[in-house]
């Protein structure tokens, strides 16, 4: 047998494994799945999906340091492959890795609105990376506070030692001191309280909310007659409802639907300073 048929008698039968693997995928037999995708990794290993679909195995089972392995090669062979990015990052957070898990969570939501706007596994994504965020905000936010708290601290007593020392027991001059050191105290106290009103959770400006779902863009675009809706909710209202625009009722195309790169940035700015605003229940 010359090489190319042997090349393609192997790729034949590593397709016929994928075909096994996805079916004991389905019946909930990862063990037996992971043997079928290694098998099929062995005769082609160049083969993105084969370590992807064997990842999905490793991840229902658990097994997040092999879903690591895994990805990690699927994206060398493929470095566009939603997948593998998105389980990278799920992998990734378990080990508390929360920068670099959310990293490659936005890779893979880039990727997949790229394919698929309206996919299920954008929405799957957004929601992962949106609970990443929150815990990383989560994370530093305490130790902002902490921080605050003891450089607060800090500040109250050096204030104190001061007016300590520069108290006079001459007559008239401790009431105006004590006046003079409430006012600093008052005014420090202000600083701190600015300083911490971006981790305090409040309103997210109507502008940066979609019209229809009114919730915080995730994929914004804008109409012709100037409204900014939901990527993924506009497409669904144009299938199932009907091609015009819900706001202005002028009629609208999927084709007419551009990108509103000033909004997106506008979310993107608000939720670096607002990170509780990712939480998404």
């Amino acid at each position: 047998m010359s090489p190319t048929a042997e090349a393609s008698a192997a790729a034949n039968q590593a397709e016929q494994l994928r075909k096994d693997g996805n079916s004991y995928f389905k019946k909930d037999r990862f063990g037996a799945a992971i043997d079928a995708y290694t098998e099929a990794i062995t005769l082609c290993p160049n083969v993105p999906i084969y370590w992807t679909n064997r990842a999905l195995c490793h991840r229902r089972r658990n097994d997040w340091t092999r879903v690591e392995e895994d990805c990690r090669r699927a994206i060398q062979l493929d470095n566009n492959s939603v997948k593998a990015h998105y389980m990278l990052g799920l992998a990734l957070l378990q080990k508390e890795e929360y920068t670099e898990g959310v990293k490659q969570l936005e890779k893979a939501l880039d990727l997949g609105r790229g394919a698929n706007p309206k996919g299920y596994m954008v929405e799957e994504i957004w929601q992962e990376l949106a609970r990443a965020r929150y815990l990383l905000w989560e994370q530093e936010s305490t130790k902002r506070s902490w921080d605050l708290q003891n450089l607060k601290e800090t500040c109250v007593a050096a204030l104190m030692e001061k007016h300590f020392l520069d108290s006079s027991p001459m007559e008239g001059f401790t009431d105006e001191n004590s006046i003079s050191n409430l006012e600093q105290l008052e005014a420090l106290n202000g600083v701190f309280n600015r300083v911490a009103e971006d981790d305090i959770p409040t309103e997210v400006p109507d502008y940066l909310c979609c019209n229809i779902t009114l919730d915080i863009f995730r994929d914004p675009v804008i109409t012709p007659s100037g409204v900014t809706y939901e990527r993924a909710v506009i497409l669904d209202h144009l299938q199932k409802v009907g091609n015009f625009d819900p706001v202005s009722r002028e009629p609208l195309d999927q084709s007419q639907l551009v990108p509103n790169l000033a909004i997106k940035e506008a979310v993107r700015a608000f939720l670096e300073t607002h990170g509780w605003a990712y939480r998404t229940d």
